[in-house]
């Protein structure tokens, strides 16, 4: 099932059109209309990672090829070297993003640990600082700036417009910049996010009361989840967690007969299997199966290359919606072959493989 999975999979990464030929990954296919969203530089990052991990597990060097292409779009084309920032859409919206910069600087890293190209390391670097010298504020780390003169956007309620337990994930990148640049202010930096995540985390949830928004703050709320990884060791970081997990999964399943995203039982189920194979969180197998099962059934089988392997974006109302969507293929790819290794008693990877 492993392989297959991770077949399907990268042959919908490399073979969809998704990736186009500058190497940037577009949002998501639209089936409806036969066409790409604009390309992203976040889901350009993510796509380098994803590739990264498909080719340490197959070596297969289409995923290499497809990996180092989306990392030179990111570190050519998408770098502002002027001001040290990503753009949150190629010749889109002149904004930037914190979140978004912190998933590129990991797509960058996981490109670079097995390519050894300095410049990837380089630019990450770069970014990595930029992204605390850019974003910082008094208590808090502003979600959006406006380019070119860098100044914060006016915070709005969606969750992604807004300061949040959310952006720890992307804090993520300082602890992989700590260890690739032996520089210790990086990590200090996650920790600073660390104490604010743990601080605000609380109401996150349910300060939302429209089903379909609390699916789309269960997917941020899982974001929360991955980036507590790193530091599960600590006991209030386990307690976190195991509430963090339970919580979340009542809430996907209460809603999921309306509106269900497919990436939301993906990311519970890789932090789910990790936070069980560390020995923080005792496993729930069966809220580990349920979430595998619920997974699984938003993977595509058709004749089209275009839509094969990969993973629509979510159900409403009983209906896949007509996004094919490389985060949701690199989550829930990933996902299930954690939960394949896993049943099997094979060693899963540490925190860093997550994408």
């Amino acid at each position: 099932m492993s392989e297959e999975i991770i077949r399907r999979a990268g042959n919908w990464f490399t073979g969809s059109g998704i990736q186009e030929d500058s190497g940037g990954v577009a949002r998501y296919y639209c089936s409806d209309t036969g066409r790409n969203q604009r390309v992203s530089t976040e889901i350009t990052g993510y796509a380098a990672g994803s590739l990264a991990y498909l080719y340490s597990r197959t070596a297969d060097p289409r995923y290499l090829d497809s990996a180092v292409s989306a990392a030179r779009f990111l570190t050519g084309s998408a770098w502002d070297r002027k001001t040290a920032v990503f753009p949150f859409e190629h010749g889109g919206e002149a904004l930037a993003y914190f979140f978004d910069t912190g998933i590129i600087i990991r797509g960058l890293l996981a490109v670079w640990r097995v390519t050894g190209e300095r410049e990837l390391l380089d630019v990450a670097a770069a970014a990595g600082r930029a992204l605390y010298r850019h974003f910082a504020g008094r208590d808090h780390f502003h979600p959006i700036l406006q380019l070119p003169d860098l100044s914060p956007l006016a915070w709005e309620p969606q969750w992604s417009r807004s300061p949040g337990c959310y952006q720890l994930k992307a804090a993520l990148a300082w602890l992989e910049l700590a260890e690739a640049c032996h520089d210790t202010q990086f990590a200090a930096w996650y920790e600073q996010l660390l104490k604010a995540g743990m601080l605000h985390q609380g109401n996150f949830l349910t300060e939302v009361e429209d089903p379909n928004r609390r699916m789309d703050r269960l997917h941020a709320y899982s974001y929360f989840l991955e980036g507590l990884l790193p530091a599960m060791e600590r006991p209030p970081i386990r307690a976190a967690l195991a509430d963090g997990l339970e919580h979340a999964a009542f809430h996907l399943r209460e809603i999921a007969p309306q509106f269900e995203r497919s990436d939301v039982p993906a990311q519970l189920l890789r932090v789910r299997l990790l936070a069980a194979a560390a020995g923080a969180v005792p496993l729930d197998e069966p809220a580990a199966a349920d979430e595998a099962r619920r997974t699984a059934a938003f993977q595509l089988n058709t004749a089209s290359p275009r839509h094969d392997g990969g993973f629509a974006f979510g159900r409403l109302n009983g209906q896949l919606l007509p996004h094919v969507n490389p985060v949701s293929t690199a989550f829930c790819s990933q996902a299930l072959e954690f939960w394949d290794r896993t049943r099997r008693g094979l060693a899963l990877p540490g925190w860093v493989a997550l994408i």
